[in-house]
Order: structure tokens, then sequence, then C-alpha cells
């Protein structure tokens, strides 16, 4: 579904990603693991078309999107939850969901996309009405994802989603991931809670200093102390 092949990245003059090449294929959770500033967001933003300059190449079902803007990559059934989560706070939790649909097919399914949303989120369902600045920050993440699932998207990047949260909301959205998975959707995950990722994703990569250094299956990492204790400490 995702080919990523010796992509570059540059914030200004800094040469951020250098040569990072993976896959994720139809149905799979993939993670990105590496310490801070490995360049794990730098990647997402690169394939969202976030970041201004990038060469390379990174094709999705099959098109290759460098050179093409981010709602254009939105369109084709890519999605992205990003670490600031960036929801709009003088909307409430339902304008905010709409914003997901806004753009997407699903326009004129408006109504029952977002009743489908509210049943799967079920603490959304009960605040719906409510100010979404008002929510608690996990609250406020599951609204960021929920929003990006309105779009029916083929493919999820999500970066850091528990950072912050309560581990209760954490181990509720880790068992979405998990239905998200079990419905077919491909996800890539950036995750700061290194066995959660690794326990509900197929593959594994990590970045150190803007090259994926280790590939392999999730088990592999979970069954290797020595390679969470080099590569992934936060």
């Amino acid at each position: 579904m995702l080919i990523v092949e010796n992509l570059n990245s540059w914030y200004g003059s800094s040469h951020t990603l250098q040569g990072v090449s993976f896959e994720a294929k139809a149905g799979e959770v993939v993670c990105l693991l590496g310490r801070n500033g490995a360049g794990k967001t730098t990647t997402l933003k690169s394939i969202m078309g976030l970041i201004d300059k990038t060469k390379g190449s990174v094709r999705f079902k099959g098109q290759e999107l460098l050179g093409q803007p981010a709602h254009k990559r939105f369109a084709l059934g890519l999605a992205y939850v990003p670490e600031e989560r960036r929801i709009v706070p003088g909307l409430t939790v339902l304008e905010n969901i709409r914003l997901g649909i806004i753009a997407s097919p699903l326009k004129s399914r408006e109504k029952q996309v977002i009743e489908e949303i509210a049943d799967t989120f079920p603490r959304l369902k009960e605040r719906l009405g409510q100010s979404a600045a008002t929510m608690s920050g996990g609250e406020q993440q599951m609204l960021a994802i929920a929003r990006a699932m309105a779009a029916n998207p083929d493919m999820i990047l999500l970066d850091e989603p528990s950072e912050g949260i309560m581990p209760i909301l954490v181990q509720e959205m880790f068992q979405f991931f998990t239905q998200l998975k079990q419905a077919g959707k491909t996800i890539l995950l950036v995750e700061q809670n290194v066995e959660l990722a690794l326990k509900i994703s197929d593959r594994a990569y990590i970045l150190d200093q803007g090259a994926i250094v280790h590939a392999g299956s999730a088990q592999e990492l979970l069954d290797s102390p020595e390679i969470q204790d080099r590569y992934c400490s936060v």
C-alpha cells in the first residue's frame, strides 16, 4: 500500500531524513521507533506532504505522492493525526468531526458517518455538543483520531497518540487501533510506548539520526531487550 524509497527531507539547510526506505502492506500495522529527534515525525510529515523540501519516492496505492499537495494525498485515502492534535478549540466535538468529512467523498452521508463515529467512540458520543477545548488531553486525542477516521481513509498515520494521556485512555485507544487493524485498515504508527506499539504491530523499523538502522518483525523486537534499550528509549 505504501512504499517509501530513499526518502530525503530537509528543514532549511538541515538534512533531516537521509535515504529512508520502508513499506507498509495493506492491512498491516507498521511502527516507526527511535529516540527523540531520530526523524520519526519528519517521516510522517514528509509522507503527508507537510515538509517543503523532499526527494526520493513515496508511492501510495501505486501513485507517486512527492510533488502532490497534502489535500490530494488526503483525497487518495491517506489520513494524518499529528502529535499536536490540532483540535479547533472554538468548535464543538461534533463540528470538529465534521471537518474530517467536508473534503471527503462521504459528505453526502454525513449524518450516518457521524453516527458511526459516535458509536465507535462512546466518550465522544456523550460530548458531541461540548466545546472541544474543554475536554481532557486524552479525549482531544480521541477526537483527533475520530476526525481523521470520519473520512474513511485507507491508511492512517498516527504520531505519538499516547503522549500525555492517562493509562486507561491509552488502553482504550490501542484497543481501537486493534479494531482498525481487524477491519483491514493500514496504520503507520509512531509511538513512545514501545511495548504497546510492538504488541499491535506486524513489523517495525527503527530510526536513528534520520536513517533506518533496523528492520524486522514486531515480535523480534519484543523479544530483544537489547534492541529496545539501544534504540527505543525516549
